[in-house]
């Protein structure tokens, strides 16, 4: 770094926090162990999932292996976002790694559908704090100046769990179990914790202003009732016309204003009104939810369409997934290290959402014969597009707000960007879930099967079972699965567009170069911090520390 040091406010007797380039990378590594846990869990499951429902009956709800997840991660971000910004983050970060972890080894052990999506949930109360806290405990140490060469290997964590999670899982799959796919958590959560405990020394803070409980009572309120709202409206079982769905929908407005009313009155609020006065924040927050839409759903369904359309083994479609994973590091990495060398940072959003959007109308026509390069060639742009926008996004956010509002803002980012992932995947997964059970059924029933034993066969397929039907029954089903999945991304089209013409008026502004402790008076960054680090070591820095 060579921020100039800002001096600090530290108590009479007290050594302050010093940020030398050693500090910084050691504390970056244990924030890319976190960020690594989070990502891959979000992916994971994906190529094994045929096989989870399969073994455990739900195929029909499938998608609230997916969904519990986003959800839980949903509701706790600002949580952890607010709390780190008022009481320090290093006891959350460790806190949410041992949630995760534990909540894994719970997942493994789980012997029934629901039980497995309750531990699912629970890992996504974990994995939300790992996200957050790892984004916004760089903003406290990096200046926005300089953190895009930070953030860009972030965003490459994401992608290389994006073809990592359903590589493991399905290798998992195809020679071991389905539950190795939570066992791989446990070692890297303990060696995880272990680094924050050793390496990740911030200071903490003390709580100056009540915690906005209200606050966090009606957010969280009010996110459940939106994800139920949509599921019961997409559900065959329910739809948009059911009194179930507009009890949901009714909740969902009264918690909403609730919230509101509770933040515009709230002392210290979860998620402060006067954010979103800032029309930068706004947009980039804007263009992180919509761009959660399409995102999401398109990752989360891609490797089943692989698998079960393509008939493609579940370590391939994993496999397959590695463009993907080279797009968007690439582009990540690339956009970090030229954000940092010239400050500029608006056209990556522009050229990214150009290029997500081109790679999902390809997909759209997605086949069991199209071939495997093309997949390949489709899954890169996506990747590249993705690459050029996550990260830089959260830079712009961080940018856009004063320093102790770092945390807040960044989980707030975050939180509309899962708001629409939970949206995308329950509506869209909805819609696809929805045809593909009609389409089972009626191959099933097609073959002579009653309705009962049809419904019973559409609820426990998976890939080993698929393999070993007849020929005629095996193409009807790989022919369910195309026509379910790929016309669904025509639904995602239109949220890329928006995104495109929102980041086509982001408003570009010199990035700071501040980091948030130094701008608080908690730390001395810099060049200064080497200095006074070198000369504490030879014993003649005493006097001056103190007096500072």
């Amino acid at each position: 770094m060579t921020t100039a040091a800002v001096p600090t406010v530290t108590p009479e007797g007290e050594t302050p926090f010093l940020l030398t380039k050693r500090r910084i990378w050691v504390i970056f590594s244990a924030l890319i162990a976190g960020m690594l846990l989070a990502s891959l869990d979000q992916t994971i499951v994906s190529t094994a999932m045929p096989t989870i429902v399969g073994e455990l009956g739900g195929v029909s709800h499938q998608v609230w292996i997916t969904t519990a997840y986003i959800l839980a991660t949903t509701i706790v971000m600002p949580i952890y976002g607010k709390f780190g910004d008022v009481l320090g983050r290093r006891r959350l970060f460790m806190a949410a790694i041992a949630i995760f972890t534990l909540a894994s080894i719970g997942c493994a052990f789980a012997t029934d559908f629901w039980m497995f999506v309750v531990f699912r949930a629970v890992q996504g109360l974990g994995g939300g704090g790992l996200m957050i806290l790892s984004q916004a405990i760089i903003a406290d140490i990096v200046p926005a100046s300089e953190r895009g060469k930070y953030l860009g290997p972030l965003g490459a964590v994401f992608g290389l769990a994006a073809v990592g999670g359903p590589l493991l899982g399905g290798f998992f799959v195809d020679h071991l179990t389905w539950q190795w796919a939570f066992y791989i958590n446990i070692p890297v959560g303990i060696a995880a914790f272990l680094i924050a405990v050793f390496a990740l020394k911030l200071p903490d803070k003390k709580r100056e202003k009540p915690i906005d409980w209200l606050g966090v009572l009606f957010l969280s309120a009010a996110t459940t009732c939106l994800i139920f709202f949509t599921d019961f409206g997409g559900s065959v079982e329910f739809g948009w016309d059911h009194a179930a769905t507009w009890s949901w929908g009714a909740g969902l407005l009264l918690a909403a204003a609730l919230f509101v009313f509770t933040e515009s009155r709230a002392a210290d609020p979860i998620m402060p009104l006067a954010m979103f006065r800032n029309p930068i924040f706004v947009n980039a927050t804007a263009i992180g939810l919509v761009l959660g839409i399409g995102m999401f759903a398109a990752i989360g369904f891609v490797p089943t369409f692989l698998q079960m359309s393509s008939g493609t083994s579940a370590a391939a479609s994993g496999l397959l997934m590695l463009p993907m994973m080279v797009g968007l590091i690439g582009t990540s990495i690339a956009s970090g290290v030229l954000i940092t060398r010239t400050g500029r940072y608006k056209i990556f959003p522009i050229v990214g959402t150009v290029l997500t959007g081109a790679a999902m109308v390809a997909m759209t026509t997605l086949a069991a014969t199209t071939p495997i390069w093309l997949i390949c060639v489709y899954l890169f742009v996506f990747g590249a597009g993705l690459g050029l926008i996550m990260q830089v996004v959260v830079l712009v956010v961080q940018n856009a707000v004063p320093a102790a509002d770092i945390g807040t803002a960044t989980s707030t980012n975050n939180y509309f960007r899962e708001v629409g992932a939970a949206l995308g995947t329950a509506v869209f997964g909805t819609l696809f879930t929805t045809r593909l059970t009609e389409n089972l059924t009626t191959v099933f029933t097609d073959a002579g099967a009653t309705p009962e034993l049809a419904g019973e066969a559409t609820a426990t397929i998976d890939p080993a079972v698929l393999n070993g039907l007849p020929d005629p029954i095996r193409e009807g089903v790989v022919t369910a699965y195309a026509d379910a999945l790929a016309p669904v991304f025509w639904y995602l089209v239109p949220f890329i567009a928006l995104a495109l013409i929102l980041a086509l008026f982001l408003k570009e502004i010199p990035l700071s170069d501040v980091a948030g402790l130094v701008a608080r008076g908690e730390a001395i960054g810099g060049e200064e911090a080497e200095r006074l680090q070198a000369e504490q070591r030879s014993g003649r820095a005493t006097d001056e520390v103190h007096r500072r």
